[in-house]
């Protein structure tokens, strides 16, 4: 039984770390032709183009691959009721559903910001993976260096965000 919690824990996080990844590109208007850009596009695609015939693009927003987060979020604690043989109201599986994205969301962004951070110390020249985590953080940490520069050729806003992450974690309780 723990073993197939697991497994499905895995999977639907998985993907919903993917689709999160594309509605984070699209948001920032990252790279298309970068191969982890690609890798997200392909393998989102199959569930994102029939919901994209009823749900349009809005500004910078994709609302089908909004929609297929929020569903795979959801999905997620279906199936996990199903196997433990739980009942479950649908309100509560609606705001679980919302509150598993939005934890999703920010453990991917406080990994991205750490491997971004760690990657600035060792990066040597153009490099394509990096130029991405750049292109997805610094709508983030833009903002925080214009109230904290960088001290003495230490960039802190990193840490801030961090901390930001964190405390955000914290008060919604995920």
């Amino acid at each position: 039984m723990d073993l197939m919690r697991f497994l499905v824990e895995m999977v639907f996080d998985l993907f919903l770390i993917v689709v999160l990844l594309r509605i984070w590109m699209q948001v920032a208007r990252a790279d298309f032709y970068n191969p982890l850009s690609q890798f997200v596009v392909k393998v989102t695609n199959p569930l994102v183009q029939p919901l994209r015939m009823a749900l349009p693009m809005v500004g910078r927003w994709d609302l089908a691959s909004v929609v297929l987060a929020w569903l795979v979020g959801i999905g997620k604690y279906v199936v996990l009721s199903a196997i433990i043989g739980i009942p479950f109201m649908w309100g509560d599986i609606l705001v679980i559903g919302t509150l598993s994205v939005l934890s999703q969301f920010l453990d991917l962004l406080f990994w991205i910001v750490l491997i971004r951070a760690l990657l600035s110390w060792f990066a040597q020249g153009y490099n394509p993976m990096m130029a991405l985590l750049q292109q997805l953080t610094e709508p983030f940490l833009a903002p925080i260096r214009r109230i904290i520069p960088p001290i003495g050729g230490l960039d802190l806003s990193v840490l801030v965000l961090i901390i930001a992450i964190q405390a955000v974690r914290i008060v919604i309780g995920v």
